[in-house]
């Protein structure tokens, strides 16, 4: 018998599974995993298309022990995989410590974050899984072993970013260092012409940098996030201006009110900026983990492709830009290390982010997509995991060089394919009873509402 349905955080994709549970302990974690033919975690549900999703057993963690233990020592956090982020900031926060980088989203698992590559920005920050020590992994056979640099050697860059397909992530250990403040500066009314020429100049203005556009002439934001440092002085008011910022501020102005990353929404939702420096997990995330973030009712989409390409890029978008702007919520540009990980989307590449927040009109979304991928794809782009796109699963595998060995981990891990679906598997190129196709049309039920 199947499941009650299961639908994911923008509702926009509705789970089917044979069977739903949230194990509390790790005993019944173990029985689900044995007991099933097929088995899949599931995060924060903040993912647009199926990577989640099963005909097999769907389980969520949210209910095991949370843990967040600190080994000063060592300069690690071990943490449950279900711990939100931004739970989990506050805790390192109180103790004086610091992760060297968030999303965009306090809310998001840790565990699901760090399965499908989610990143924030900084030219020097990587995407962040690329901050993770060791997996504490259950296996097909129920055993949790500790997976690490030390215990499977060069294999640990193809288990950390994995998406799911080598058992379930019930625990992590992440790097952590000292805290740190942020102070927001918003740099709004950016003429076009001033982002095409010199986008890699504002990416590179401050420690996280976010380039917005509405797809209108001169609707372009800076959005610099700054890390205070001991000598920055403050104005009376107790304002820090990111140092980084041009002279010109690029031909915009700085605002003088709080933004919301789509313009037109509350505020209040948004993390504190106007160059008031705050602790580290209250800046670095665009949202406040009390509110509903971005918008709820939407679709998200984003390539990452090398930075070295971004004029071209720009000029691209502005061409579609008729096209573009009726769907478009927003587009974020942000920039990210490189880092050796097989699966990562930043594998191997200085790497431009090119987000979409899209209005959920699906069937009017996908022929865009065409278009943005025929810009984007011969430029090296990569999608990201979690999102949705036009280009066919069967493709996906191709764009990473590091595959084949990958085929071959999940061969040794999981020889029955216990964590397998049917979409994991094609862009892998794994056996699968799934139908070809693209992947950028998820599963809706249009009988319901979206949930949230």
């Amino acid at each position: 018998m199947t499941a009650a349905p299961q639908r994911n955080w923008s509702g926009n994709i509705t789970f089917r599974p044979a069977e739903y549970a949230e194990p509390t302990t790790l005993d019944e974690l173990r029985r689900l995993v044995t007991g099933s033919r097929r088995v899949r975690a599931l995060g924060s549900r903040h993912s647009f298309n199926e990577v989640a999703a099963t005909d097999g057993t769907l389980v969520s963690l949210h209910r095991m022990p949370t843990v967040v233990d600190v080994d000063s020592e060592r300069q690690v956090v071990r943490v449950s995989g279900a711990t939100r982020f931004g739970e989990l900031g506050t805790d390192l926060a109180r103790q004086g410590l610091a992760l060297a980088n968030t999303g965009s989203l306090p809310h998001i698992s840790v565990a699901g974050t760090v399965a499908t590559g989610t990143h924030g920005s900084g030219r020097t920050n990587r995407v962040l899984a690329a901050g993770v020590r060791a997996l504490h992994l259950m296996g097909a056979d129920g055993e949790v072993s500790l997976v690490s640099r030390d215990t499977v050697g060069d294999a640990f860059d193809g288990s950390v970013l994995a998406l799911g397909r080598l058992g379930i992530v019930t625990e992590l250990e992440v790097d952590v260092e000292p805290t740190f403040d942020i102070a927001q500066t918003v740099v709004i009314d950016v003429p076009d012409d001033a982002v095409g020429a010199r986008l890699e100049e504002m990416l590179s203005c401050a420690y996280s940098v976010s380039v917005f556009t509405r797809f209108e002439p001169g609707r372009n934001r800076v959005w610099a996030k700054h890390r205070v440092q001991p000598g920055d002085v403050a104005d009376e008011h107790g304002v820090v201006v990111a140092p980084g910022l041009a002279d010109d501020l690029w031909g915009g102005r700085i605002s003088d009110v709080e933004q919301h990353p789509v313009e037109g929404v509350d505020t209040a939702a948004a993390s504190p900026q106007l160059g008031v420096p705050g602790p580290w997990n209250e800046r670095l995330p665009h949202f406040r983990l009390e509110f509903t973030p971005s918008v709820g009712d939407e679709l998200q989409t984003e390539y990452l492709l090398p930075i070295s390409a971004a004029p071209q890029v720009w000029a691209g978008l502005m061409a579609l830009r008729e096209r573009l702007a009726p769907l478009a919520l927003t587009c974020e540009l942000r920039a990210i290390a490189a880092d050796p990980l097989w699966l990562s989307p930043t594998q191997g590449v200085d790497a431009l982010a090119v987000h979409f927040t899209w209005h959920p009109r699906m069937a009017e979304v996908t022929p865009v997509l065409e278009s943005l991928e025929a810009l984007l794809l011969p430029l090296g782009a990569r999608p990201h995991w979690a999102k949705v796109f036009a280009l066919p699963a069967e493709q996906v595998g191709a764009l990473y060089p590091r595959l084949a060995d990958f085929r071959a981990l999940v061969a040794e891990r999981d020889p029955e394919g216990r964590f397998g679906t049917d979409l994991v598997d094609r862009w892998l190129g794994l056996p699968s009873s799934a139908p070809a196709g693209g992947v950028g049309s998820p599963l809706v039920d249009s009988a319901q509402p979206p949930r949230r």
